[in-house]
């Protein structure tokens, strides 16, 4: 009788390891939207606010027996994902559901008293990708901000951290006087919480806990799971963030990207899986890396041609993300374009301040710089024991 007992638990086991999660906007959908139901609501989304199947939360909400969809709020990218990043997003009205549409990425990046004006809550659903630097999650703080300053409830729909909850590293603080849109909050570069957590944080240490926030969460997630495992599609955050397994590259290319005195393959087929340029020499650089033994990453010699700009590098290819460090595969490039007489550095100062403003301070920078200093390390004890978390 053992053997069939224990066929049992390992099947009951992996049919558990591989259920679906549900998502924020399923689990209010399953409960029959009671959270939003009877109020005006705005709701702050992009082409990533979607159910299983794709439905689009806009739509779900506009369909809902009971719930008022008011209006809605753009971030940086737009409502249905049609702004190139970086662009300036428009007011406008929704084609599909013709309800007006405010945009949080333009002149005001903070929902305005008149915006908010006859809304009893408003409603968060973006899928974010544990960055920093990627601007969603400082629209969802500016919103909180301003639903507290109103009096209205603020609604997390919860989605799940694609690099998983248990991946903390790189800069961990901002400093005064780099604050930005790109590093709003002192937190760590890679933060390891979901929307939902993040929004905790937020309210408790920014916001005095003012904001009356509500966060719908997910069923099924844990810590331990990255994107793959959630059994969800994947619709591109951004126009480079196509797979969900970039959302691992970004972190370990994005800030160096921010120099500009190498190509990290955006807006090309490899966005932030290279460091190219026109005069690097690729053998050198590929021989430099490798030698450093840098764990769970290997480099690999390549010769691109975008736009006809014959240029040449490598590739970087994360073999074990359980072993490597993603922040400092940057820095590694870094110093190692130093060694084979590259100056990484040699740029205006607009662009060191973009890359000091994302990395928290400039003193990263000044220890790149250094060649004799060790590559920069962070400590994220402090982090994983005091920030809030709603999942195992």
């Amino acid at each position: 009788m053992k053997k069939p007992i224990l066929l049992f638990f390992v099947l009951i086991f992996s049919i558990s390891a591989f259920a679906r999660v549900k998502t924020g906007i399923e689990v209010l959908r399953d409960d029959n939207f009671s959270v939003v139901r009877g109020k005006r609501i705005g709701l702050i989304t992009n082409a990533t606010g979607v159910d299983a199947e794709l439905n689009s939360t806009v739509d779900i909400l506009h369909s809902a027996p009971g719930v008022k969809l008011v209006s809605l709020f753009a971030p940086e990218h737009g409502v249905r994902g049609d702004v190139a990043g970086g662009g300036v997003v428009a007011n406008q009205k929704d084609a599909r559901t013709g309800l007006p549409v405010h945009s949080l990425y333009g002149r005001t990046f903070k929902p305005t008293p008149e915006m908010l004006r006859g809304l009893d809550a408003l409603v968060y659903d973006i899928q974010d990708i544990g960055c920093r630097s990627y601007t969603f999650i400082s629209t969802m703080g500016k919103a909180m901000e301003a639903a507290s300053e109103q009096g209205l409830e603020f609604i997390v729909l919860d989605r799940p951290n694609p690099l998983g909850g248990e991946r903390v590293e790189g800069p961990m603080t901002v400093e005064p006087g780099f604050k930005s849109f790109v590093s709003q909050y002192s937190i760590p570069y890679v933060y390891g919480l979901t929307a939902g957590e993040l929004a905790l944080w937020i309210n408790k240490t920014q916001l005095g806990g003012k904001c009356k926030l509500h966060v719908v969460k997910m069923e099924g997630w844990r810590r331990s799971m990255t994107f793959d495992q959630t059994g969800l599609p994947w619709v591109p955050t951004s126009p480079n963030i196509p797979t969900a397994e970039t959302a691992f590259f970004y972190p370990a290319m994005g800030i160096m990207g921010e120099l500009g005195s190498v190509s990290i393959g955006a807006n090309y087929t490899m966005p932030f899986r290279v460091a190219v340029n026109e005069t690097v020499d690729a053998l050198k650089l590929t021989e430099y890396l490798n030698g450093q033994d840098i764990p769970g990453v290997r480099f690999r010699a390549v010769y691109l041609s975008p736009g006809g700009k014959h240029q040449k590098g490598v590739q970087v290819y994360i073999l074990d993300p359980k072993k490597a460090t993603l922040t400092a595969i940057q820095f590694h490039i870094i110093r190692a374009l130093m060694a084979i007489g590259q100056k990484p550095f040699a740029v205006d100062n607009s662009r060191l301040n973009l890359f000091d403003k994302v990395c928290g301070s400039k003193s990263v920078r000044q220890a790149l710089m250094n060649p004799s200093a060790p590559i920069p390390t962070f400590d994220a004890t402090s982090w994983k024991t005091s920030a809030p978390k709603l999942y195992d």
